[in-house]
């Protein structure tokens, strides 16, 4: 190859890299900008929030039972948020604090296609999708459909079989991925008519 032509290529490879570099740094920049606004704007959120003393309110669904012995579902919203450190010297945070004597976690996985027959909640429960999506259908007809993001809390444990011999609730996957719960059993005894209970 001719020195010109060589000269020509390297001085060309040269300018595209210096073009590439100055783009992603140009690139860089510009992420880093939506980063900063975007920090800026959720921190300015959670000040106003803070500086208005605005408590935070949480969603779940209750799936509980009535004085028939037939299970329900109920969206309710825990709303007793206090602003305070979790421990000090944290800084403070909004914290609802439900009392209970004690809980033990449990990881299931249900796999595509599962179907679980009907059956009551083996304890009082926070049930948290962490992948996946799952439903529940309780005795009264009601379809819940749930995945991350949603919560539930399950406490049928006093239904009375129906005339199909139906129970507690049914639960299923939903979609073509396998569903990831995180349940919370708690040693709470379970109530009767006392949908939204947390509130």
């Amino acid at each position: 190859m001719k020195p010109a032509i060589r000269s020509y290529q390297a001085n060309r490879f040269s300018l595209e890299k210096t073009k590439e570099r100055k783009f992603s740094k140009r690139l860089a920049n510009a992420a880093a900008m939506l980063l900063a606004i975007s920090a800026l704007s959720s921190l300015s959120a959670t000040k106003a929030l803070a500086e208005n003393n605005v408590p935070p309110s949480f969603n779940y669904w209750h799936v509980w039972t009535d004085g028939q012995g037939v299970s329900h579902q109920k969206k309710c919203e825990i709303r007793n948020f206090v602003l305070e450190s979790i421990e000090p010297p944290a800084a403070p945070q909004w914290l609802s604090r439900l009392k209970t004597e004690g809980a033990s976690v449990v990881i299931s996985v249900l796999p595509v296609g599962w179907v679980g027959i009907w059956h009551e909640n083996p304890k009082p429960q926070w049930i948290i999708p962490i992948s996946g999506r799952w439903y529940v259908k309780t005795m009264d007809g009601q379809r819940v459909e749930m995945g991350a993001g949603d919560v539930s809390f399950g406490e049928d444990q006093n239904t009375k079989s129906d005339a199909n011999g139906h129970k507690g609730h049914l639960s299923a996957t939903v979609g073509n991925e396998p569903s990831v719960l995180m349940m919370i059993q708690l040693k709470d005894s379970p109530t009767v008519n006392q949908p939204c209970r947390f509130d």
